[in-house]
């Protein structure tokens, strides 16, 4: 055996009760309108139609996962990108939970709030759940319920995200609405969600989400992505005179200045600076 290598052991199973079912396929792929031809597999009708490119790409390989007792097929392709250098603004985005995007060119990305919504319904699905003999069908069926409704939230949260992601960097857009350049903030999302008042609402919001999909969708649109610096006080600072505030409670939810007496929404205030940031003076806030 060659230095460096790991030794072959013996091979782990995958258990159908705890282990995700997925797997990949590489090979000829031939996408039609309501049905898809798979590796080994052959033609597997789609439920839903019109999301898988049919022309111009060429796929390489998929993708077979399962959710809920539903299976989906991601492809990975490789496509011609014509130029789309973007002649926009700058444009700042402040993060949070009311919200789950304000920008500072106005446009606003808001949270449904699906986990809230449907808590009820999943606290008493889980308790039937809890009820059920270990083993039974019924317990299987039981199961099967809570995963549903878990899916069910994942499908409409994210479906909020990326209507909401996708209006502000569309590659649709003409040239000079798309913005050059997407400022984020670099948030501590494991240090926020150690406040317990604020936990579920944090992880229903899904920052780490959104900003994972600002930052790809940008890179298909030309688009630059800065990170304004976790200790830049975006939501204390005031974007008029620049003067900061001591402390700023959450409850507060229009920013007023002392010093020039500008009086406007938080979160506006907040994306007004991270469109403005410096990224040569952050250190200077720390």
């Amino acid at each position: 055996m060659a230095a460096g290598e790991e030794k072959a052991g013996f091979p782990k199973f995958k258990s159908k009760h705890t282990a995700r079912k997925s797997f990949y396929l590489e090979g000829s792929i031939t996408v039609a309108a309501k049905e898809i031809r798979l590796p080994r597999i052959g033609w597997a009708r789609l439920k839903e139609k019109g999301y898988l490119p049919c022309s111009d790409v060429r796929n390489l390989s998929c993708r077979i996962t399962e959710r809920a007792g539903r299976w989906f097929v991601s492809l990975f392709v490789e496509e011609e990108i014509a130029d789309m250098t973007p002649r926009g603004e700058i444009v700042g985005i402040d993060l949070g939970i009311n919200r789950l995007a304000t920008c500072s060119n106005g446009a606003v990305i808001e949270n449904p709030k699906q986990l809230k919504h449907s808590l009820k319904k999943l606290q008493r699905a889980q308790r039937a759940l809890s009820r059920k003999q270990k083993g039974s069908k019924n317990r299987a069926k039981a199961r099967a319920k809570v995963a549903q409704i878990h899916l069910d939230i994942r499908n409409q949260r994210l479906d909020a995200i990326h209507k909401g992601t996708s209006a502000v960097v569309a590659k649709t857009k003409p040239a000079h609405q798309r913005p050059q350049v997407i400022v984020l903030e670099d948030l501590h999302v494991k240090g926020m969600v150690k406040n317990h008042r604020l936990a579920q609402a944090l992880h229903d919001a899904s920052l780490g989400e959104i900003r994972r999909q600002f930052e790809y969708k940008s890179a298909w649109s030309g688009i630059e992505v800065r990170m304004a610096g976790r200790w830049y006080p975006s939501t204390k600072l005031c974007h008029r005179c620049k003067r900061k505030k001591a402390d700023m409670a959450l409850s507060e939810r229009i920013y007023r200045c002392e010093h020039c007496h500008l009086t406007m929404d938080r979160d506006l205030n907040a994306a007004l600076n991270l469109a403005q940031v410096d990224p040569l003076k952050q250190a200077e806030y720390r």
